[in-house]
């Protein structure tokens, strides 16, 4: 069975503070499908990771909605349109969490061309300078240049 990766990393200040690269649960049957299941597990940890900020710097407040980078607008219009369709009706329904968090304001979703998408380091195999230009994006360096 070919099931997707799911790619995440969470910046604050401009640094990676969390991550995650892991195999999907279930086999989506569309790219769609898979970056929806991805959605809806960052939305989890975001809103979760901006609780625990919100509660370090000002206990008590409401966190600020963070930010979800989805290069896939098919999954976005998913996530914003409450419509069944017929080519998402066999989505699981715990996956609607992701439109729950984005109606509610905890989530905010944006589009993000594919070729800025830093979570595809962590999915996919890239072409070389696609690569090293992710990576320093994410703030990663070859040790083995520094030494040299």
């Amino acid at each position: 069975m070919w099931r997707s990766t799911t790619g995440i990393a969470f910046f604050l200040g401009g640094n990676v503070i969390t991550w995650q690269s892991s195999k999907q649960k279930v086999v989506a049957l569309s790219s769609c499908e898979a970056e929806y299941i991805a959605m809806a597990t960052a939305a989890c940890q975001a809103i979760w990771l901006a609780r625990l900020v919100s509660d370090m710097v000002a206990v008590g407040t409401e966190p600020r909605a963070p930010e979800l980078k989805v290069d896939n607008q098919s999954a976005i219009a998913l996530a914003r349109n409450p419509v069944h369709h017929d080519r998402s009706k066999h989505i699981d329904t715990k996956f609607y969490f992701i439109r729950e968090c984005s109606d509610r304001g905890q989530i905010i979703l944006r589009h993000t061309p594919s070729e800025q998408q830093l979570a595809d380091i962590l999915t996919k195999p890239l072409a070389r300078d696609q690569f090293q230009k992710l990576r320093a994006q994410v703030g990663l360096r070859n040790l083995g240049e520094d030494i040299a």
